[in-house]
Formats: C-alpha cells, structure tokens, sequence
C-alpha cells in the first residue's frame, strides 16, 4: 500500500484480485511480488487453490509474511510455498501455473528493466491468467499531491492510462496474450479510478 491512500482501496485491491483468481478456476496461483503476504492471506482460505507460491525478492517483507500466515490451516498443510527471488530473473520452476498476480508491484521496477519483467513473466513464467494492478497517476491530484509527486517514495514511475494501455496491450501482442483493462476504487469523471488494473489472459 502507497503512503498517500485509504487502507480500504488496499483491501479493495486484494479483494478484487483474489475474486477474479478464483473465478478463473486456477488452482495453482503465484504472488509475484508478495510483500508481507496480503494477498496470500486472501489465496489461502479459498480450498479452491491447492498450491500458492508467493515470490518476493525482499527477505525482510517474506519473513513477515511467513509470521503473518503460518497459523493458517492452509499453510498447515502444506499449500504455501515462500520463494525468495525476483520476478525479472528467469524463474523456470514456477512456469504454467493456471494463474498469478502483480499487485502494486510493477512500478517498483526500474524502466529500463521492464523488458526483462516483461520476459521472465510472460514469456518465461506464461501463466494462462496474470491480473496486474498499478496506481493511475492521474488520480493523484485527488490526494493533494503535488505534480509529478509519486504516492511511495519507492515508486520508480507511475503512469498515466494511456501510456499502461499502450504498454499492458504491447505486452499481450508480443507473447500471445489478450488483455483487458478496469479500475478499482471510487470513479471520477474525468480522472478515472485511483487503481487500475489489466488482465492478461491466453
């Protein structure tokens, strides 16, 4: 979650990509990117999904996640897996999974790296499902930041709609993916909604 919004739009965000997982019908999900384990909290009181892999390249946040998630009977069981790595390396043991997710996570890369995310994810990792979520930075004013003004320090850019449509539909039509595009979080007219969100499909 950015330092600027609602912790309600962060649940939201996890609410709605969980629920658009399961209607998929996947089984096997990745988190690619999992931060201290929200999502997977999500993924994992669902019996629908059997194995749950949760990437995260930061031992700190995966050490959080492993605390906040090891009394769930899920976990129990041995549906979770915690992988530390990153999801611009090349991660062949966790290719063909029925689905995953990038929740906030795609702005965290540097520009000039999102052509490595690009091949490790989708024509490496290739899962038939990839929901992506990412700030719309036309929101922004909307929270009294100032032009240009990121809503986390860590933020390596944030785009605008038309530049993540160019750039999700470039993604889809080079390794044979459909996408579409929504929104999550309170509409403004002119301004859209404060997340947007592309699914990938094939």
């Amino acid at each position: 979650m950015s330092d600027l919004e609602d912790p309600d739009l962060h649940q939201q965000r996890l609410q709605y990509v969980a629920s658009r997982v399961r209607a998929s019908g996947a089984r096997r999900v990745l988190d690619l990117g999992c931060g201290s384990g929200g999502l997977l909290q999500y993924l994992l009181r669902d019996d629908q999904f059997e194995r749950v892999v949760g990437l995260e390249r930061s031992g700190e946040l995966l050490a959080q996640a492993k605390l906040r998630l090891e009394d769930l009977p899920a976990v129990r069981a041995g549906r979770l897996e915690l992988v530390c790595g990153s999801f611009a390396d090349p991660q062949p043991r966790l290719a063909g999974f029925e689905a995953a997710a990038m929740v906030e996570t795609i702005e965290h890369v540097p520009p000039e790296a999102l052509s490595r995310v690009e091949r490790a994810v989708f024509a490496g990792l290739r899962p038939h499902l990839l929901v992506m979520t990412t700030p719309n930075h036309e929101y922004n004013p909307l929270y009294g930041m100032a032009p240009g003004e990121f809503r986390d320090p860590d933020h390596k850019f944030e785009w605008h709609r038309s530049r993540f449509r160019a750039w999700a539909q470039g993604v889809a039509q080079r390794n044979g993916y459909r996408v579409r595009f929504s929104g999550i979080g309170e509409m403004h007219a002119h301004l859209g909604q404060p997340t947007q969100v592309a699914r990938f499909s094939r």
